[in-house]
């Protein structure tokens, strides 16, 4: 790792994590549980909600999951919170006759929302964690099914199958997200044999997602069960929203993108350390640069990774 891009985003600092912390929802069939993972020193710690998506695995799609990018954006500053989504298979034999069921798209997004309602809750929780918490630097990062989420937080409207009617679940407390291997456009392009069992995922307007995005798409996604057009696919958050948005394209990467959803997954069918390593640098850069203005870690971690032989991936911005 280059002197560069060590110091653009600081030396990491050691990582408290605490689960479960047990929020009560109204309505909700199970309370909501979420991690917690903050750097050890530090104040005004920025914070990002984390959506999971819905691996074959029983735990990576939970609080459990998504180690590797946990882990380093705590080091690097950041208040990292993971909920249990009604879709975790750990929660499968609760929730399988709730409404709602199987795809929770509401559910997923109004989570994000009783945390961050909650916060005052989550920060006395944590040990050392209370008073330490900036609550207008709040960031998001979903991937793949997490990624949907994440659409319709920073602003992407939903068709809602059952009604026909136009859904809206903006949270304009979020200033800025990351979408990792998200789905893409619904039409005639979703086509594959999962279409049909989650119309959910044809059914998002990405013209009305306005808030800042970092769109990660990996450059051998290709995901046949819903689309026959190639990783392109999962690039439309990008090209079909409008700006500020920023496509990271990562070279030979799949679904989990090396393996972000936890250490050594055998799910994992590109795994690559390096690359992971890259993507939770890249992504730290990009929200520390969008929710601090005028930073340089987004510019100099983009130099020292995406340009060059060695180049991880592109980059391309509107």
């Amino acid at each position: 790792m280059s002197t560069s891009t060590t110091d653009a985003l600081g030396a990491p600092v050691p990582v408290l994590s605490l689960s479960p912390v047990v929020l009560t929802v109204p309505g909700r069939p199970v309370d909501l549980q979420v991690r917690v993972s903050a750097p050890a020193t530090g104040t005004s710690l920025p914070v990002i909600l984390l959506s999971h998506g819905h691996g074959p695995s029983n735990n990576l799609s939970s609080l459990n999951g998504y180690a590797p990018l946990a882990n380093f954006w705590a080091a690097h500053g950041f208040v990292v919170v993971q909920p249990t989504h009604l879709t975790s298979s750990t929660l499968t034999h609760l929730v399988a006759d709730a409404p709602g069921a199987p795809d929770f798209w509401r559910s997923r997004a109004e989570d994000m929302a009783h945390i961050l309602d909650r916060l005052d809750i989550i920060e006395n929780a944590v040990p050392q964690l209370a008073g330490r918490i900036d609550r207008t630097k709040v960031a998001l990062a979903g991937h793949s099914l997490g990624g949907f989420t994440a659409a319709l937080l920073l602003g992407a409207g939903l068709t809602d199958p059952d009604t026909g009617n136009v859904v809206r679940l903006v949270e304009p407390r979020i200033k800025a997200g990351v979408l990792l291997a998200a789905p893409g456009r619904g039409g005639d392009v979703l086509n594959g044999p999962m279409a049909e069992q989650w119309p959910i995922i044809g059914a998002v307007d990405f013209s009305t997602m306005t808030a800042p995005a970092l769109v990660v798409a990996g450059d051998k996604d290709d995901s046949r069960h819903f689309t026959d057009i190639g990783p392109d696919w999962h690039a439309d958050p990008y090209t079909l929203a409008p700006g500020p948005k920023t496509l990271l394209t990562l070279f030979d990467a799949e679904h989990g993108l090396g393996g972000i959803a936890g250490y050594d997954a055998a799910e994992t069918t590109d795994e690559n350390p390096a690359r992971v390593a890259a993507l939770a640098r890249l992504t730290a850069a990009y929200l520390h640069t969008r929710l601090h203005p005028g930073a340089p870690a987004w510019q100099t971690t983009c130099e020292a990774l995406t340009t060059g032989p060695g180049a991880v991936g592109h980059v391309e911005s509107k």
